[in-house]
């Protein structure tokens, strides 16, 4: 791989918050730094100054410039023009590899390069859900649509690309079993980032970091904590980290229960400086495939309660003691309340940071990623295949 050329890659993704956002991050730095060239498309109606920081960080590796325009969440007339208008940015550009992120990135990435395949210009169209679509219910009819979709969009997708097995095995059961090629790559964070960060002397006893949303469940965790005040006998303290929607609900919330003087709110920060704000880190996602905050936080030292979502349990194990019922405040209450409670908790529940880098690590990730994109872009002869299988 190394004798080839470098690749024009160019990743599309809607909202730059979040998980999505962190992944193709640190796509961006990995495969600029092994000498490809680089560039985003995403939306830019989501985000503020702290997002804005983060493009700043990776601007140095965007060879192929960021591309900001307006892509709605939901499905619109205006999906019409935001589709012209990506294709008219993506042709100009002239990438080898097309990688689509979420459901609203991938519809865009993957018609988009199907258009350019329709002009005889060759590129790799690559999908990788984060969640997303995978999320709806066969059971309701918009689920039925949604997932209907993804298996249409599969004629029009070089590669599925799995950030852990629970997305995997859920993508089988709810669109089918993939007909085109897949792969399962795990997320994964920096050599730099598994390095204990210490709590300040002002900590609180919990934080929740993470988009404010019910999906995430914030509410949730106001719930719980209050549980864990009256399992405890005593008043704790807690921080909300983070922007949303419902911020203001959440907030309201806290204050018809008395709460607003020992949880407090702050925006979206770095996570090394949310991290030295508590030891405790609650993670109660109604709903997740591979959340970074989970990685971040044990590469951190930090002691991590999650709901059992997602890819969450191939993280912190499947038999984990911190893993709580999804959507269960008296469960999430219990843990918490252990947490604090049960002497050495932290020391026998949680993963080794050795356990976890050794799977879950940023270069192993990109690598593996830049190998698929390898393989799409420049396929081994038939013979040569049949010699290596």
């Amino acid at each position: 791989m190394a004798e080839q050329r470098p690749l024009r890659i160019l990743h599309c993704f809607r909202s730059p918050v979040g998980g999505i956002f962190r992944h193709v991050r640190d796509l961006v730095e990995e495969h600029s730094r092994a000498g490809h060239e680089i560039g985003i498309i995403c939306d830019s109606s989501t985000g503020g100054q702290y997002e804005d920081s983060l493009f700043d960080d990776i601007r140095p590796f965007l060879s192929l410039g960021l591309t900001r325009i307006p892509i709605r969440r939901s499905i619109s007339p205006s999906d019409a023009v935001v589709l012209w208008n990506t294709f008219k940015e993506i042709r100009s550009l002239r990438p080898d590899v097309l990688h689509g992120h979420g459901a609203k990135g991938g519809l865009l990435a993957r018609l988009a390069g199907s258009a350019l395949r329709v002009n005889r210009y060759r590129v790799a169209r690559l999908y990788t859900a984060h969640g997303g679509s995978l999320h709806y219910s066969r059971a309701s009819l918009l689920g039925q649509l949604v997932l209907r979709m993804e298996r249409l969009q599969e004629y029009f997708t070089d590669a599925l690309v799995f950030i852990c097995d629970y997305e995997r095995q859920t993508y089988t059961t709810k669109v089918g079993r993939p007909r085109i090629e897949s792969r399962l790559i795990y997320n994964g964070i920096g050599a730099r980032e598994f390095s204990d960060i210490p709590t300040r002397s002002d900590a609180v006893h919990f934080i929740y970091v993470g988009m404010l949303r019910d999906l995430k469940g914030p509410d949730l965790f106001i719930d719980a904590f209050a549980k864990t005040e009256r399992l405890l006998g005593r008043p704790l303290s807690a921080l909300m980290i983070g922007d949303g929607p419902d911020r203001d609900r959440y907030r309201e919330m806290m204050v018809e229960r008395g709460l607003g003087k020992r949880i407090g709110m702050l925006p979206a920060m770095r996570v090394k400086e949310a991290f030295s704000m508590a030891q405790n880190l609650v993670v109660p996602s109604r709903a997740e495939a591979m959340p970074y905050i989970v990685l971040e936080g044990l590469g951190a030292g930090k002691t991590v309660i999650a709901s059992r979502v997602g890819g969450i349990p191939e993280v912190l194990g499947s038999d984990s003691p911190a893993l709580v019922t999804p959507g269960d405040s008296d469960d999430l209450a219990r843990v918490m309340a252990e947490a604090l409670t049960v002497p050495g908790w932290h020391d026998k529940v949680m993963p080794s940071p050795d356990a976890v880098k050794s799977v879950f690590s940023a270069p192993v990730m990109a690598q593996e990623v830049l190998k698929l994109y390898d393989d799409l872009v420049n396929p081994a002869p038939a013979q040569a295949r049949k010699a290596v299988s």
